[in-house]
């Protein structure tokens, strides 16, 4: 099984998700495309979350010195994103891949985020709730729908808000997977407790 994890924008809780699923599933982690941050890098923060000794990290096919779009921060860098570059890892393990803020958010003059995802994969989008986040989660479903990728799921990220997602799940009919609280922290443990609860709905995909 692939999983493309994908966001409603930046800072929504993608890479905790990210790092849960990798933990419930013990699958591979592939982040094709970094910007930014790269002593830190989202790779670095779900490997130091995860805990199975099965996990194979796979290197970014894109490493970019820039925290910016990944367009501008390859233009910063002197190179262009080029997507027959970016060469999926090859493993029999379940992969989890990770994207780079929102679905839309372009990789060179052509390409967008949603150009990775390849027709296998099965997308779970991350929604966390702020002023706006209804319609953010209902226009990246329905950006995903219109190029007909599929949603397997969608989690749900910060404090709970039953208005909102009860009207995201009913006017998507998207199946939730499990919501992530706002944690005062988070370790392997609270990782490894989140993957428990997470683990039955994900192999359900």
């Amino acid at each position: 099984m692939k999983l493309f994890i994908t966001g409603i924008g930046t800072d929504v809780g993608k890479t905790v998700a990210a790092a849960i699923i990798t933990q419930a599933l013990e699958a591979d982690y592939w982040k094709p495309i970094q910007a930014g941050d790269l002593d830190n890098s989202d790779s670095h923060k779900v490997k130091a979350y995860v805990s199975n000794p099965k996990t194979v990290f796979h290197s970014n096919s894109y490493a970019l010195q820039t925290p910016a779009s990944p367009h501008y921060a390859a233009e910063i860098d002197g190179i262009t994103i080029d997507l027959t570059q970016i060469k999926e890892p090859v493993t029999e393990n379940h992969l989890v891949i990770e994207g780079a803020g929102g679905i839309l958010v372009p990789l060179n003059t052509t390409n967008t985020i949603a150009d990775l995802i390849q027709p296998d994969y099965k997308v779970i989008v991350v929604s966390r709730h702020y002023l706006g986040s209804i319609n953010h989660t209902l226009l990246t479903i329905e950006a995903l729908q219109n190029r007909n990728i599929a949603v397997a799921g969608i989690v749900f990220s910060g404090d709970e808000n039953q208005a909102t997602e009860s009207i995201i799940l009913s006017k998507t009919g998207v199946k939730c997977i499990g919501r992530i609280d706002q944690e005062p922290y988070f370790d392997t443990n609270v990782i490894a407790e989140y993957a428990d609860l997470f683990r039955e709905q994900l192999l359900n995909l």
